[in-house]
């Protein structure tokens, strides 16, 4: 079966169309600004170079109708013609408290879903936008909604309620959520199937670190803790998101600097973590390369996410009662290797041994995939690229088949 896995944002549209026979991916591209001047559909076909379409996207129905009509072009296509797309797996960001698992969509779980837009303003209504227009295009087509937010929902009440006024939970569902749910669980499947153990037996810690980063406890398979919360901004200090600060700050800023909530929320989301502590830039690799040439703010400013990405492993260790394995995922967490290196010094009492060369030359690796703990460390690390559109086909499968 080829199923279309599909990332619906506010102005954009990602996809890959993957054969599930041997789980290739045959295409994928990205449709861009759409309901803005000057859109384009940029995509690539297996084997063949990246082509760039310039096109009028007046909206997500008609970025979807061009994807179609590209994935079925003599010229840059890969199948004869819709009816070759056996599924199509839509990303949706929040699920709340209705959805522990993926889904096929009918008018019920839409209803759901535009419920949950209130949780997740900035990307629930894309999300919805991209599975209409598949809808309205492909009506005989199953689709399915994967959730960030599923595979958190089996954490215990004890993880994820805030100690505020119970009334606010049951009144508005305020509590932790975790996203990356996709990412984390993908990773920590392949984690026990790199170990040759059974996922029911291992404690692992997944640090999902890019630009917007969170790290999950996944005990015997199931998440039991993970640091983003009630919104992505929880946590992690991330690219330019906070992460987790002391609530207090919030009113104490709105008064000294006049601030209205949403310019507080606007600092937090988009002007703070490593880009705010740095005052250099929220990529990685810059502020590798600035603190490099001694830019104090950028060595700092990995050195509070480091640190902090350390406490988390420390964190969930307790939590599980135990651990087996670390995984490191995602743009920051696949490809610096300072940063692993810098979250697990001084973690040796937990059983961690990084090995200095397997952690410099993971980069050299085709699939860059593979253990960095020494091969007697109690405890394994583990650099594994997530592949979260592998996942959500994954799931599409098993409900559509």
């Amino acid at each position: 079966m080829k199923i279309l896995v599909i990332n619906a944002g506010s102005s954009s549209l990602k996809y890959q169309l993957i054969d599930m026979d041997n789980e290739s991916v045959l295409a994928k591209g990205n449709a861009e600004r759409i309901g803005i001047a000057n859109s384009q559909l940029i995509h690539a076909s297996s084997g063949k170079d990246k082509v760039v379409f310039k096109a009028e996207f007046k909206n997500h129905e008609d970025a979807i109708k061009m994807v179609i009509e590209t994935l079925t072009s003599t010229e840059h296509g890969v199948i004869r013609d819709m009816s070759e797309i056996g599924a199509v797996g839509h990303r949706v960001v929040h699920g709340g408290e209705r959805f522990s698992q993926s889904v096929i969509i009918d008018d019920e779980v839409m209803k759901a879903i535009k419920a949950n837009i209130d949780l997740a303003p900035l990307h629930n209504p894309a999300n919805i936008m991209g599975i209409e227009a598949c809808r309205r295009i492909m009506p005989q087509t199953p689709m399915v909604a994967v959730f960030d937010t599923a595979f958190h929902q089996t954490m215990p009440k004890e993880a994820y309620l805030y100690a505020i006024p119970y009334e606010y939970y049951e009144r508005y569902k305020i509590r932790r959520y975790g996203f990356h749910g996709t990412s984390h669980k993908y990773v920590s499947l392949k984690a026990a199937k790199l170990l040759g153990r059974p996922i029911e037996e291992l404690r692992i810690v997944t640090c999902h670190l890019g630009n917007g980063s969170s790290i999950a406890a996944v005990k015997y398979g199931k998440s039991i803790d993970t640091s983003m919360g009630f919104t992505p901004l929880d946590g992690l200090p991330m690219g330019t998101r906070s992460g987790s600060i002391d609530p207090a700050i919030v009113s104490f800023l709105a008064d000294k600097e006049d601030l209205t909530s949403e310019e507080i929320n606007e600092c937090l989301n988009k002007r703070s973590g490593v880009l705010g502590i740095s005052g250099v830039s929220s990529d990685f690799r810059d502020l590798a390369e600035a603190a490099a040439n001694n830019v104090e703010r950028a060595r700092l400013a990995l050195d509070v996410f480091n640190y902090q990405v350390k406490k988390y492993i420390g964190q969930y260790a307790a939590a599980m009662g135990g651990l087996d394995c670390v995984v490191f995922t995602a743009g920051v967490g696949e490809n610096t290797p300072r940063v692993r290196s810098e979250a697990c010094k001084g973690l040796e009492f937990l059983g961690i041994k990084l090995d200095p060369e397997r952690n410099e030359q993971i980069l050299g690796r085709v699939n860059m995939e593979g253990m960095i703990s020494t091969d007697d460390s109690p405890v394994k690390v583990l650099v594994i690229p997530t592949n979260e559109e592998l996942m959500i086909a994954r799931e599409t499968l098993e409900l559509t088949c």
